[in-house]
């Protein structure tokens, strides 16, 4: 019964595609009339023929068309001669073919294309029920967008994608995402979608197109509404913002200065990378520092700097901290403390030096450049290889070639290099240039970026220590505009973050929750209201009871977070 209200809505729709099926059909239609009639025609002729004209009406001749054009073959009206079986084999041809045309192209003309298209149309609507709202708008699908789409999924917030075209809508809603059809430069598009009740809107295209959709949508809503920008170039940061884009994302550089701070430096100091309000999250190595092969529990932290260790890398893989982890020279702590805390720890540490080295940068695009102004404001030297000439900005510290060569890398002294970071867009570079800077340099820290998440592995396996991803880090620092900084990303695939206490585990301490037997997550500290302002309590017991109002600071991995969230936030 649902195809007969398709098959009208089809036949009564007006739209052109419509029209022009229902003129083949009637075209289809009409030839078959006709050569019912003629055949009818020829059919008496050549009954006078066989001299039994007489004998049969003009009506005999139509049925007898009709009952041979189908195949039923009665058998009561036949030819006799040669002439009327040839013309009759004819016939029966012809509404064979009549049949295997027009019946299958009115099925599927007027019953199942239309039954598809309703169908489509439900699996890709152009507009939202009235009463959405909270939700995120994400007008391009990218890197960044799929890995922020995957970061609402964890917290179960709201989102659509706006995509133009109806066929790649439909692959995309097979794939598992939300999506609805509309152009994004398109305001009609935007009220489908119920911008004015939207947390926000995110573009990451090309910046012309990103400050299209920016104006376009401040145009319908407010500032209530926050629209969120990538850039590309330094120069469009200013039109983003004109063209009504609240928060405009440099990601290149912020790359360029995730991948310095990955460096092994000359000092001992502790570097910030991150914080909460008032906690801070620092790593620091341990390189020529009396540390090296002492415990966690014999170097006596607390006491010593007030910090607190939370974990430890070790040649780019993460180590939840104990009192018997064991420091060794590759090691670089993990921190967590107050500005005050981290001072303190400076200042004990200040005094000793590894031996001076420097970077080489595989790459001179804008992460590559971004990445030695970091490392320039740390004192670091640094050489960046790059093949293209128009990129080199500075020959002093440049060495044009292509890092797949051994001489050029020579050129850059790679083997008195303490770190080499490869910074290029494509993630197949820089997964040979991994394999061919490990073979080359056993020892060397390797950093290199990854465009896409799926690559992380990979890249780790091919001997980097540390991979950044540009996807993730992407959606994160826009998941953090959407909840007000509730995640810090310290590695790829190693986050801080920060949530607020669950109902049922208020009243409870750290020991009855075992958060980190059932997540894998740690807690790093707990923030709480105290005399009307917040503090983090850092030097917790594990016996310290939670209380209505906290929230939780963890650390932990993808997998980790993910269980945390399933298990203690949204646990249905």
């Amino acid at each position: 019964m649902k195809l007969l209200p398709a098959t009208l809505y089809s036949l009564a729709n007006g739209k052109s595609t419509g029209r022009r099926n229902l003129s083949q059909l009637l075209k289809l239609i009409v030839i078959v009339l006709v050569f019912v009639l003629f055949s009818s025609s020829v059919f008496h002729l050549l009954m006078e023929r066989e001299g039994r004209g007489a004998e049969f009406q003009w009506f005999d001749g139509i049925y007898w068309t009709m009952v041979t054009m189908t195949t039923l073959g009665y058998g009561e009206i036949t030819f006799n001669s040669g002439w009327g079986k040839l013309f009759s084999i004819g016939v029966m041809l012809f509404g064979m073919m009549s049949m295997l045309v027009i019946l299958p192209f009115a099925f599927i003309r007027f019953a199942y294309e239309p039954w598809m298209e309703a169908q489509n149309t439900a699996r890709t609507p152009r507009s939202l029920p009235e009463d959405t709202e909270g939700h995120v708008i994400i007008t391009y699908l990218d890197p960044v967008s799929r890995a922020l789409i995957h970061k609402l999924g964890q917290y179960t917030i709201p989102y659509v994608l706006l995509v133009a075209d109806k066929d790649e809508a439909l692959r995309l809603h097979d794939q598992g995402f939300a999506v609805a059809v509309g152009d994004s430069d398109d305001p009609e598009a935007y009220r489908n979608v119920r911008v004015e009740q939207a947390a926000m809107v995110v573009a990451t295209g090309k910046d012309e197109a990103n400050a299209n959709i920016a104006f376009t949508v401040r145009e319908l809503v407010d500032n209530n509404v926050r629209v969120v920008t990538l850039a590309k170039s330094e120069a469009s940061i200013d039109i983003l913002e004109l063209a009504g884009s609240r928060n405009v994302i440099r990601l290149g550089e912020m790359m360029g200065q995730f991948l310095a701070r990955r460096t092994i430096g000359n000092d001992a100091l502790a570097h910030v990378i991150g914080h909460f309000d008032e906690l801070l999250i620092a790593e620091a190595m341990v390189m020529g520092t009396p540390l090296v092969g002492k415990t966690l529990a014999e170097c006596n932290f607390r006491e010593m700097t007030h910090t607190s260790v939370v974990g430890v890398w070790d040649r780019g893989e993460y180590k939840g901290a104990g009192p018997d982890t064991t420091i060794s020279e590759s090691t670089v702590l993990v921190l967590a403390g107050s500005k005050e805390m981290i001072q303190n720890y400076n200042q004990v540490f200040c005094i000793y030096h590894a031996e001076e080295s420097h970077v080489v940068i595989i790459g001179g695009g804008r992460v590559g450049r971004a990445t030695a102004r970091a490392l320039a404001k740390r004192g670091l030297r640094y050489t960046i290889v790059e093949e293209l000439p128009e990129r080199i900005r500075n020959e002093k510290y440049y060495v044009e070639g292509s890092a797949a060569r051994i001489e050029v890398l020579e050129e850059a002294k790679i083997k008195e290099a303490s770190t080499v970071i490869i910074t290029t867009g494509q993630d197949d570079t820089n997964i040979y240039l991994t394999l061919y800077c490990r073979k080359l340099c056993p020892d060397i820290q390797i950093i290199s970026r990854a465009n896409t998440e799926r690559n992380v592995g990979t890249l780790h396996r091919a001997g980097a220590d540390f991979v950044a991803s540009y996807a993730s880090m992407g959606a994160n620092i826009i998941f953090n505009l959407l909840k007000r900084s509730d995640i810090l990303m310290v590695a790829e695939g190693l986050n801080v973050f920060r949530v607020e206490l669950p109902e049922h585990l208020e009243g409870r301490t750290l020991i009855e929750s075992e958060i980190r037997q059932r997540t894998g997550c740690s807690v790093i500290a707990i923030q709480r209201e105290v005399d009307g302002s917040d503090v983090h309590l850092i030097h917790f017991d594990p016996s310290e009871q939670m209380r209505e109002g906290d929230e939780l600071v963890l650390i932990g991995d993808i997998e980790s977070e993910e269980a945390f969230i399933k298990t203690f936030v949204n646990p249905d």
